[in-house]
């Protein structure tokens, strides 16, 4: 009879709670965070931001949702820090709280009928918490993935917090649908909306619950030990010259990723809507189908950068998601439902993960440990301002400008595709780090 090794068994049982910890914290922080783009372009925009033109209201509603990207960098910074001073873990449950708060608390906000002004006031400061939160929950989760993986598996090991994205997305998409099918659009836009957000708080509770079990990575507790923390991590990533240039190309290299999730995954919501007068619940659909396939592809785009290589699998991912751009378009004036799933799916579920999956390992190999999240925090979140938090707000802008054609848009998104393909081809190999330390043990002691 065969035995194991006992030390080998609680070794892998740790790592899959590390693992099931990074995959439902993300999935909540995204499902929080996309809730409010899901809602930006069908609630937000005639409950909190009246006018009498409907698209000065999607632009007004658009601009709220932009804030929470601006927020995110100071998250970044804030959490970035904590996460390299003080350890990953700290980072994970202090977003997840800011983030559960803030969005059950926009699920009780009034409406502009009800207070006025007071209104989007209170929801814009909710938004820009939820920035804040979000800031600091991606570079944290993570990496606690990345710093326990096999250095063969890294890719891999970084997708599956990844899958929190298109998890959070099915469950807001899932939910929102759910309401639209079984209330009015009267009733839905009275209070339905709301059960969403108010939901989020049974979701913190279970993820609260995970991570507090499990302790930090072996990279952090290594610089913990050797006390080589870094006193003032972001002033030491831009002191070094290799680290002042991968801020810069990372941050370029996820302008096309940023760019693209948000045109097919919030903006489509209102274009459909407004300019071709699609269904609401056929474009829901749409993208909810493109959210479960993406569900599955993320890891294999993961995996697969562990044999062809982060950057080469990166690049490709940018350049397939602008090619698929056109006939989505397409599809999508058709007015076919059939051909709009499709579309969704190519673009959103099948193309954009060859660049998401492995995009965490990635942005985690341009910076040494005791900066390291730190630096894909700001590379991630400040980038995100341009590349995700304004993309919605500019492509309505350029669909409205063309009075509502797509060539402007196209232009827009083939001028990211250029300068993602740069950034991602000119990180060099000797500037890029990683401790590999192997995994140890990862449960809380009790």
């Amino acid at each position: 009879m065969s035995t194991s090794n006992p030390d080998t068994a609680t070794q892998s049982s740790d790592v899959r709670l590390v693992v099931a910890s990074s995959v439902v914290g993300t999935t909540v922080e995204w499902y929080d965070f996309f809730l409010y783009g899901l809602a930006a372009g069908v609630v937000f925009n005639h409950l909190f931001f009246p006018a009498e033109d409907p698209v000065v209201g999607t632009l007004l509603a658009f601009t709220t949702f932009a804030l929470g990207f601006v927020a995110r960098p100071i998250g970044g910074l804030i959490f970035g820090h904590i996460g390299d001073r003080l350890g990953r873990k700290k980072t994970l449950v202090a977003t997840m709280m800011i983030m559960g708060v803030s969005t059950c608390l926009i699920g009780l906000v009034p409406t502009y009928d009800s207070i006025g002004v007071l209104a989007p006031i209170l929801l814009v400061v909710l938004r820009l918490a939820q920035g804040i939160a979000i800031g600091g929950e991606w570079g944290g989760a993570v990496l606690m993935t990345v710093e326990y993986s096999p250095a063969n598996r890294r890719g891999l090991y970084g997708s599956y917090p990844q899958i929190g994205l298109a998890l959070g997305l099915v469950l807001g998409t899932t939910v929102f649908a759910v309401l639209g099918v079984a209330m009015s659009d009267e009733a839905f836009l009275a209070w339905g909306w709301r059960i969403a957000f108010l939901l989020s708080a049974v979701l913190v509770i279970v993820g609260m619950v995970i991570r507090l079990k499990i302790v930090d990575t072996p990279a952090f507790r290594k610089l913990e030990s050797a006390e080589q923390k870094a006193t003032v991590p972001a002033a030491e990533m831009l002191r070094v010259p290799a680290g002042r240039r991968n801020l810069l190309l990372g941050m370029a290299a996820r302008l096309a990723e940023g760019t693209a999730f948000n045109a097919w995954a919030v903006f489509v919501l209102s274009y459909g809507t407004q300019t071709l007068d699609l269904d609401r619940q056929d474009l829901l659909l749409a993208v909810l189908v493109a959210a479960i396939v993406m569900t599955f592809v993320i890891p294999i785009c993961g995996r697969l950068s562990d044999t062809f290589g982060r950057r080469r699998t990166y690049a490709v991912g940018v350049v397939l998601t602008a090619v698929m751009a056109l006939p989505a378009f397409a599809a999508l004036e058709s007015g076919n439902t059939v051909w709009i799933v499709l579309a969704l799916v190519g673009v959103l579920g099948l193309a954009y993960p060859v660049m998401y999956g492995p995009e965490a390992a990635f942005f985690a190999e341009l910076f040494p440990p005791a900066v390291r999240c730190t630096g894909i925090s700001v590379v991630y979140q400040l980038s995100g301002v341009v590349a995700s938090g304004i993309a919605p707000l500019v492509l309505a802008y350029l669909v409205a400008a063309a009075g509502g054609g797509i060539g402007l848009v196209l232009a827009y998104l083939g001028a990211t595709t250029v300068i993602s393909v740069a950034g991602t081809l000119l990180v060099r190999r000797r500037d890029m780090h990683f401790d590999d330390a192997p995994a140890t043990p990862a449960h809380a002691p009790s």
